[in-house]
């Protein structure tokens, strides 16, 4: 099977790449390169103490799950398309052609799709890895607002098919963790779990007889923009007590879950 993987840079993004390249025959790679060091290099998210010192523990949390992860290539099956963040929306689809020939397309880390591209992908059944679970935290930083909102029960991945909205297409499942050491291990093991659960579905081919479902907008509980996560929240969310067992899983609130277990 040829898979194409829209993705970035960090070491959990790495490791998927070498996941996927472990069940494909050809794995192409298109991957955006931002900064590793987000609240102390302008990007995204503000510099200063607090926000460096909550990114340093989502780096080490990274770290733990994920270890040093490089793109190995061990079968020299991986053709990788790297690009500065921003500039995927300029390619245009010939320039990009020789990575738009696979049989399975899938999303996690990259940019918001737009314009020729998006509707290529939504076409061709394209995958997205939503950090959050949908329909119930859409945006930016979501298993973060989940935990500042008091909802544990609510940190996971949604694995649905893209489409134009953001977060928004039909959902295949969602991927949990049943790992709850700290909040930032926590989060971070649910991205694990997504990537191991769609590794797992593509080779035995049982992601593609999943029969999507329609999200419900009316059980949204927040919708969240990247300007929302900012120094102010962050105080308060390293002020708050954290419990992660203080409200049980619901499966009625999910789809078809995968959990991950601390052995994996």
């Amino acid at each position: 099977m040829k898979i194409t993987l829209f993705t970035s840079n960090k070491n959990r993004h790495n490791y998927f790449i070498n996941l996927l390249a472990n069940i494909s025959d050809e794995l192409f790679v298109i991957q955006e390169c931002g900064t590793i060091y987000p609240g102390i290099i302008p990007w995204h998210y503000p510099v200063s103490k607090i926000m460096k010192e909550y990114f340093e523990k989502v780096q080490e949390a990274q770290l733990k799950l994920f270890g040093n992860s490089y793109v190995k290539n061990r079968k020299g099956n991986i053709r990788t398309f790297p690009m500065l963040l921003g500039d995927l929306n300029k390619c245009s689809l010939d320039f990009l052609s020789d990575f738009l020939k696979s049989d399975m397309y899938v999303v996690f880390g990259s940019s918001y799709i737009k314009g020729d591209l998006i509707d290529f992908l939504v076409k061709n059944k394209a995958i997205n890895i939503h950090m959050g679970v949908s329909p119930y935290y859409r945006g930016g930083d979501c298993n973060f607002w989940a935990l500042f909102d008091d909802n544990p029960h609510l940190v996971g991945a949604t694995i649905h098919l893209l489409s134009k909205g953001l977060d928004s297409g039909p959902m295949l499942y969602h991927a949990m963790s049943n790992i709850k050491t700290n909040p930032f291990e926590y989060t971070m093991s649910t991205v694990k779990s997504a990537f191991y659960s769609i590794a797992e579905r593509i080779e035995n081919n049982s992601i593609f007889n999943i029969k999507p479902l329609i999200q419900d907008k009316n059980n949204e509980i927040r919708y969240s923009k990247r300007v929302d996560f900012n120094e102010e929240v962050v105080k308060e969310y390293f002020k708050k007590n954290i419990n992660l067992k203080s409200k049980q899983f619901e499966i009625s609130l999910l789809k078809d879950p995968f959990f991950l277990n601390s052995s994996e």
